[in-house]
């Protein structure tokens, strides 16, 4: 009897993870093409421009157009640095992990080779 009860909490420990809904979650389909303008820039406006802009903290990398963006997509490693875990060196923004249905639509957006309109 000991060895199922010890199984089961093995079992149950085992199953356990530390997801969020955001990290689980899954955006609905529109079938519509993700674009820089309607899409994306709103997500950089609102997590990295405070930075990456003219007088900010990295305004040495800015993130205002859609060549800055899609250059530190292609050069900077900008991808991997917003999928990292928080409390990871180089995680962006460093405030913290935005949630990954935002991070999926720039995911989606890269993957559907990064149209501007």
């Amino acid at each position: 009897m000991k060895k199922y009860i010890v199984l089961i909490i093995l079992a149950t420990l085992y199953s356990c993870d530390s997801h969020t809904y955001d990290d689980i979650s899954e955006p609905i389909e529109t079938g519509e093409i993700i674009t820089y303008v309607a899409d994306v820039k709103p997500i950089i406006d609102g997590n990295c421009i405070s930075c990456h802009s003219a007088g900010g903290t990295a305004s040495f990398r800015p993130l205002t157009t859609y060549a800055e963006v899609t250059g530190a997509i292609q050069n900077a490693g900008l991808l991997q640095r917003i999928q990292l875990a928080n409390g990871e060196p180089g995680l962006m923004p460093q405030t913290g992990r935005m949630p990954q249905t935002t991070i999926n639509v720039v995911l989606e957006w890269v993957n559907g080779g990064m149209p501007k309109n």
